[in-house]
């Protein structure tokens, strides 16, 4: 008997357009000690947010600041968008979607007023970090330069 999909390795596209960062670079400590999870973080470059897979929005903070999706292979994906930037209370951010809606791998979701956010104090680093680890078998991580949307920041296999 056939498991589908068990071994198959499968794709987190990056949220935003920038350069990836190892989540031991942020300046938060829950996410450069990995206590929610793990992945990576982009420091963005552009606005826009896209989903990073596909799957139905489960969070959305009521300050914008994050968002909660869990993906059509049930993997809990968690993006955060900029550092302490819950304190905004919601400004600079746009958000496009809504609990319980489905979403494909590189549809726009929210925006993030990086300039705003900026002039205001903030880090815009963005942590995106897999919340339910005990899922994936194995996963790998890209560097570099992404575009938001389309280029591929992680690999995983489920368990």
């Amino acid at each position: 008997m056939q498991l589908f999909g068990k071994n198959k390795k499968r794709t987190i596209l990056a949220q935003q357009t920038g350069k990836v960062i190892l989540l031991a670079e942020v300046p938060d400590p829950v996410f450069a000690n990995k206590i929610l999870g793990d992945g990576i973080a982009i420091q963005p470059t552009a606005n826009e947010v896209y989903s990073p897979v596909s799957g139905t929005i489960a969070q959305i903070a009521h300050t914008l600041h994050a968002i909660g999706i869990e993906s059509d292979d049930g993997i809990e994906v968690l993006v955060h968008l900029g550092i302490d930037t819950v304190k905004l209370n919601g400004e600079g951010f746009t958000c496009h979607v809504e609990v319980g809606q489905h979403v494909a791998a590189g549809e726009k979701v929210m925006d993030m007023d990086i300039q705003a956010i900026t002039e205001k104090g903030y880090s815009t680093i963005s942590p995106c970090i897999i919340t339910n680890l005990d899922t994936v078998k194995s996963f790998e991580c890209k560097q570099g330069n992404v575009s938001g949307g389309k280029s591929v920041v992680m690999n995983f296999v489920k368990q």
